[in-house]
């Protein structure tokens, strides 16, 4: 089993709460927009990250972080994109290459709105965008999600919200 923590759109703020709530986790999964490697390497103290770059990100995590990951966890297979758009309006080339080659999770970020959903006209597939976790942009609630993955089965999904992006 691999307890995961999922995030996304930090934008150069890493909320304090975060180390706690990640501080059982195997890995931290980071759907870009990170802002900067310091972002990146205050997560790896607390757990080994896996992530990809998003638009706001410059070269110091471009290095690091590929656009895209594709990789099985537990025997799920996942696929994780910056900008991937939501069930039923999946963006362009993504849509093609979900379509050939659905995955059973895929994760992204770039909306700022957090959803989790079974994508039904894709076998089912799960689409999990966790919000955004920093303070830049229009979501009112700061979250990230919690979940684990246990022989091909994703279970214990949890969001957690940090707060008002005032806050």
């Amino acid at each position: 089993m691999k307890k995961i923590g999922l995030i996304a759109d930090t934008h150069n703020y890493l909320d304090p709460q975060i180390s706690d709530f990640f501080s059982d986790r195997d890995e931290i999964w980071h759907a870009g927009d990170f802002g900067s490697i310091h972002i990146a390497e205050a997560l790896r103290e607390v757990a080994p990250v896996i992530g990809v770059y998003g638009n706001i990100d410059g070269r110091d995590i471009r290095d690091v972080y590929p656009l895209h990951q594709r990789f099985n966890c537990e025997g799920i297979d996942v696929w994780m994109t910056h900008i991937g758009g939501i069930p039923g309006r999946y963006c362009i080339p993504i849509r093609e290459e979900i379509e050939k080659n659905t995955p059973d999770l895929f994760i992204c970020g770039h909306s700022h709105i957090l959803k989790i959903a079974r994508d039904q006209s894709l076998n089912k597939m799960l689409y999990m965008n966790p919000g955004a976790a920093g303070k830049h942009g229009f979501q009112v609630y700061r979250t990230i999600v919690r979940f684990s993955i246990n022989q091909g089965k994703i279970q214990d999904v949890e969001v957690i919200n940090l707060g008002r992006v005032g806050d």
